[in-house]
């Protein structure tokens, strides 16, 4: 799920976007000797020309992240195997875009579902409050197995390492492959856009540390969950995370000029937008304004919440 631009109001460190993808519907295109992507026709603002469905391997199977309930992808899937075994179905994560297919590629194949755990908040709802993105999340999901940090899932040519990166949802998880050299980076980090962090699902001080925990790795391309490949990935996420800094100074910056509401911070920072995402903008400057009070740089009247009002500490 996408997060709206930048302003041009504060510089920030190049963060240049690839938005150049043709996602070829219901084609396994190959990628590296070990993997081939196949593209979900689940197009939107949020999830751009679809998910990504990875096959990895020769002769065994793990499919990263099988995407919507949608039969004719499943059954993509399936053609694209050619008769190959699939040992393992792997999750990043539960939005609904990500997982809910394996339930059925389970049901047709024997294959347990691994990785990401059930669907969970970053943090409690607070009393009164909504989760406005409770539609987006697969809280029918249950793992066979749930793979914690450092776990290495192992296959017939190919293995996967486990790395908890939440920020974008509490339960994300990125997966490197040793033998390809390439990282499976679900949401977290893609080529075509930048992830929203939005709480309670997400919470921007996972998210900055998810980014620095990449950023000390050496894959050079990742796989993301929509769009295509992130390349010279570590630049990429030193980019990203000082985009997301210049974000942060932008929101203390509006607080600082007497904003106390975040709409009133949105109608600045996002004014180059279409206000129809104004909402989800409004998610994002949340999650760096309960980063900022957590940290003592901002002090809210309350609970953080999108209608308390906040001044400089």
């Amino acid at each position: 799920m996408p997060c709206p631009g930048p302003s041009p109001e504060h510089h920030v460190l190049p963060l240049l976007h690839d938005r150049t993808f043709d996602p070829r519907y219901g084609e396994a295109v190959k990628l590296s000797p070990l993997v081939a992507r196949l593209t979900a026709p689940n197009a939107s603002p949020f999830t751009f020309h679809g998910t990504n469905t990875y096959l990895v391997g020769d002769r065994e199977l793990a499919v990263i992240d099988p995407g919507p309930d949608d039969n004719a992808h499943v059954r993509a899937i399936l053609d694209a195997a050619a008769g190959r075994p699939i040992s393992h179905i792997v999750v990043t994560h539960t939005h609904r875009d990500h997982s809910p297919a394996a339930r059925a590629l389970k049901a047709l194949t024997g294959a347990p579902i691994i990785g990401s755990g059930p669907h969970r908040p970053a943090r409690p709802l607070n009393v009164g409050e909504v989760n406005p993105l409770d539609a987006g999340g697969d809280t029918e999901h249950v793992p066979d197995r749930e793979l914690k940090d450092g776990e290495v899932l192992e296959g017939d040519g190919w293995s996967l390492e486990t790395i908890e990166t939440p920020g974008h949802t509490a339960n994300h998880l990125a997966f490197a492959c040793k033998e390809d050299g390439t990282l499976f980076s679900g949401d977290h980090v893609m080529a075509w856009s930048t992830s929203i962090v939005a709480p309670p699902d997400g919470a921007m001080a996972d998210y900055m540390a998810s980014l620095d925990r990449l950023m000390a790795r050496a894959e050079e391309v990742y796989y993301p969950g929509h769009g295509g490949p992130v390349r010279d990935a570590p630049a990429y996420v030193a980019a990203l995370k000082e985009h997301r800094l210049a974000r942060e100074a932008a929101v203390l910056a509006r607080i600082e000029a007497g904003d106390e509401l975040i709409p009133q911070m949105v109608k600045v920072i996002y004014r180059d937008i279409d206000r129809s995402l104004h909402g989800p903008a409004a998610l994002s400057v949340l999650a760096h304004v309960e980063d900022l009070v957590a940290r003592g740089r901002v002090i809210a009247d309350g609970v953080p919440s999108l209608t308390t009002h906040y001044t400089p500490a």
